[in-house]
């Protein structure tokens, strides 16, 4: 009886979110090729105006990496018609906040308003599109900025390169070997013609997604659009062509040091296919059974009952080319890193010769659902979704479906996928140590 209140409970949590939270909007292309998306929602005053550029790290030229992050600083610069240092002012004068990030695949740019400054969110990114001032003297003042960033959020910050250690040995052409901030070297032996010509290469009309989503009139935000977008020139087309990755057929080995650290970790990577797979999502259940919350398999076993770690767990770092799938321990006391990847490996090696509990499934399927309901909840989130599905994806629909992918993710299905991608021969054992003194 229990267990049929149970499943009677869990079809009407699903049943009530399908409906509550579908994601309207609307989509269409400026005949100079930007994508545009606007989702209407009223429950607030406010409006998110954003743009995507299907640009990041991946496709940096050798020997320059860090371009791409780096334009994330430079083009808050200024423009033709905003002074030097006055865009965070005009954004901040008028009601509004502003932020912008970048990947090893995208760029985002965002600003929120009161839904009465839809105008001037729009006149910013089209002037940061088409009048962006891009000088030595910009050049130089970030240079310095995104070395500090490196400093603070990398150099000096503990257990921080974790994942550049782990992707510049699992990764041997494909440009995901290197990291999102990149070198300071490169940036330092860039020249402005070089970020002139970046700037002209990727940030163009037909390489960039404009989302608009909050409080607004659809049809004269469409008139704004065109009045401040459609004028600017179309870019050449951009041609992407990576290397592909021959499959991992022994353990590798790797060490990482960092001076930050006291405790050692041990790290199990794997390459994994891309983000738009299902087996990509299979990976993203089997992370949270392995490794969300304190009832969770890794930290039940190794942190809770039998004390052999600080922390363990497992991570998905799902991108738009491939995945790395990572599966981590740090140790308690005298325990040894061979120690915890045997235990890992136990847990593991069950999953793919036994399903996992009905209870544990139903668990899985209730956290995703709580996920979804969550990414949509703020007008902010929905603007950034509705961006990454349709440039990373191609399909902005998927902030709709992409639930029902996960729900339709069978006990069988993770087993299998356990056993298709997570095998010894197929990985990277990384020790990431304190520095030697």
């Amino acid at each position: 009886m229990k267990k049929s209140i149970l499943t009677l409970a869990s079809a009407l949590f699903v049943a009530f979110y399908s409906n509550a939270q579908k994601v309207d909007f609307q989509e269409y292309d400026l005949d100079n090729g930007m994508h545009v998306i606007l989702h209407k929602d009223t429950a607030a005053p406010v409006v998110v105006t954003s743009v995507m550029y299907h640009v990041g790290a991946k496709d940096e030229q050798p020997g320059r990496t860090g371009m791409a992050h780096f334009f994330e600083h430079l083009l808050f610069e200024g423009t033709k018609n905003i002074g030097k240092g006055e865009w965070f002012k005009l954004v901040s004068s008028n009601g509004g906040k502003n932020n912008a990030n970048t990947t090893d695949d995208r760029t985002y740019y965002y600003e929120i308003f009161p839904s009465n400054k839809l105008e001037l969110g729009l006149w910013m990114e089209s002037e940061r599109l088409l009048h962006p001032i891009i000088g030595q003297d910009g050049v130089d003042t970030q240079n310095e900025v995104v070395k500090e960033e490196k400093r603070l959020r990398v150099d000096n910050q503990p257990y921080s390169r974790f994942l550049e250690f782990v992707k510049e040995n699992i990764f041997k052409k494909h440009p995901y070997k290197g990291t999102t901030i990149g070198k300071m070297a490169d940036l330092d032996a860039a020249t402005l013609e070089e970020f002139l010509a970046f700037n002209k290469k990727f940030y163009v009309p037909n390489n960039a997604t404009l989302v608009v989503a909050g409080d607004i009139d659809i049809a004269s935000a469409k008139i704004m659009i065109e009045d401040y977008f459609g004028p600017i020139p179309r870019g050449a087309e951009i041609e992407k062509s990576f290397p592909q990755e021959e499959p991992i057929t022994e353990t590798m080995n790797a060490k990482g040091y960092d001076p930050n650290i006291q405790i050692p970790a041990i790290m199990a990577a794997y390459r994994t296919p891309s983000m738009k797979t299902k087996d990509s999502r299979v990976l993203d259940m089997i992370s949270s059974y392995l490794s969300t919350g304190k009832s969770s398999v890794l930290y039940k076993k190794l942190v809770d009952t039998k004390k052999m770690a600080i922390q363990a767990g497992a991570i998905n770092a799902s991108q738009e080319d491939y995945g790395t799938y990572i599966l981590y321990g740090l140790p308690q006391g005298e325990t040894k890193l061979d120690d915890l990847i045997k235990e890992i490996d136990e847990e593991i090696g069950i999953m793919q010769t036994e399903l996992i509990s009905e209870r544990s499934y139903q668990k899985l399927q209730n956290q995703f659902e709580n996920n979804y309901v969550n990414s949509n909840s703020s007008v902010e989130g929905v603007a950034n979704s509705l961006a990454r599905y349709h440039v990373l994806y191609g399909d902005t629909n998927l902030i709709n479906s992409e639930i029902d992918i996960y729900r339709s993710i069978t006990r069988e299905e993770i087993q299998a996928v356990a056993k298709k991608y997570l095998n010894p021969n197929q990985r990277l054992i990384l020790e990431y140590l304190p520095e030697k003194k």
